[in-house]
């Protein structure tokens, strides 16, 4: 049995509200008001998918693998068009001080390969991921593209973790 080694946030491609849907693949959404809405799968169910009774967040790395997601990103298009919901600010901080919490509970530590988007796991673990593209834009930081996401997702999961201790 794999113990749970990583985190990966995604956004959920809905308005601000979490849904069922939502809470079947992640087992933390955060709304646009920073609330937690827990999935209906405790993490420790991805410590094994051979059973089948598993949070499905990311292909080919769910064993081993917590999922969160922002509700957020419906009708965007692209880094460019990020449509009428992208991610909020609080609900960012609040997904970013789940994860911390997350990190400290599990033992997992602050690293591109631990702590990561969506978006940065093809070219992080080298597992094909179909085009997703989740995280890769935060208009709020003005960021585009995974990688400027994913490190400051990071910077402020690590910064919550520090304040943790």
């Amino acid at each position: 049995m794999a113990k749970l080694k990583r985190i990966i946030a995604h956004w959920a491609v809905t308005k601000y509200k979490c849904d069922s849907v939502s809470r079947q693949h992640y087992h933390y959404i955060y709304e646009g008001d920073g609330k937690e809405v827990v999935g209906f799968l405790r993490p420790e169910a991805n410590e094994s998918i051979t059973d089948g009774v598993y949070a499905k967040h990311t292909r080919g790395t769910n064993e081993g693998s917590i999922g969160v997601s922002c509700a957020a990103m419906f009708g965007a298009v692209s880094v460019d068009k990020p449509g009428p919901y992208p991610i909020k600010l609080v609900q960012f901080e609040a997904m970013c001080r789940g994860m911390a919490r997350l990190c400290k509970k599990y033992g997992i530590p602050v690293t591109p390969k631990t702590i990561l988007s969506h978006a940065e796991v093809e070219a992080t673990l080298g597992i094909k991921q179909l085009g997703k593209w989740d995280i890769s834009v935060l208009p709020f930081a003005k960021l585009k593209g995974a990688k400027a996401c994913g490190d400051f997702m990071r910077q402020r999961v690590a910064a919550h973790l520090a304040a943790l201790k």
